[in-house]
């Protein structure tokens, strides 16, 4: 584990895969949130950055706390929410759905299937608000990023890059491959205690929708029965 401090209050801790898993990582995570005097807690594929209160609390106090975590193995599994996201495939919403289906030999229904079928893990949310990094998508899926990012990719559009799968909280630019779109809003900044839909550790499962229901959970917030 190496550790860089990035201010005066905050301190980043990079792990090697051999140190640690994500879920440990994320187990990590959810143990020092639960300390009063850590301000936020961020992880990453191989980092937590740390902001302090360092009137409170010295960093070599956080130190010392993930290292008795890992090495006393006190780092229980603990599951979040798991999150059902309906996602329209269709053409109007799956704007590089035909660029992945020439890149990998695939009918869009084999895409679909294969996009759908795990139950993916929160690794961690970064790049823009809410945004969730998804660990779990089928190797048969990996696909790059687009050589030329588009400068506005539309609120939750689904979208794979390399071995990750995600969604776009908020319309921004970005270079995802883009296989669907969800109308799930996932910031809810009405909540200030959660101001948004996903957390690291909750898990998510993808389902197809019609482009009809999509229109219609615009139009009224839920799906007609």
């Amino acid at each position: 584990m190496k550790t860089k401090l990035i201010s005066e209050n905050a301190v980043m801790f990079t792990f090697s895969d051999q140190d640690i898993t994500i879920e440990q990582l994320i187990a990590v995570r959810q143990k020092l949130c639960q300390q009063p005097d850590l301000l936020e807690v961020i992880n990453g594929y191989q980092t937590i950055t740390v902001y302090f209160d360092r009137q409170n609390i010295h960093y070599d106090h956080i130190q010392t706390w993930i290292e008795e975590m890992i090495l006393n193995d006190k780092l229980p599994m603990a599951i979040g929410k798991l999150h059902h996201i309906p996602v329209c495939y269709e053409p109007d919403y799956a704007i590089d759905l035909q660029d992945l289906m020439t890149y990998h030999h695939l009918t869009a229904k084999e895409i679909i299937d294969l996009h759908t079928a795990p139950t993916y893990q929160i690794a961690f949310l970064g790049f823009s608000p809410g945004f969730p990094f998804l660990t779990g998508l089928d190797p048969k899926l990996y696909t790059p990023r687009k050589e030329r990012p588009r400068t506005t990719v539309p609120k939750g559009a689904v979208g794979i890059a390399g071995h990750q799968t995600g969604i776009y909280p908020a319309s921004s630019p970005g270079g995802w491959q883009i296989i669907g779109q969800t109308p799930i809003d996932l910031l809810t900044i009405d909540n200030p205690e959660q101001p948004t839909l996903l957390l690291p550790g909750d898990q998510l499962v993808f389902y197809p929708i019609s482009k009809e229901e999509f229109q219609n959970f615009n139009q009224k917030g839920a799906f007609s029965s």
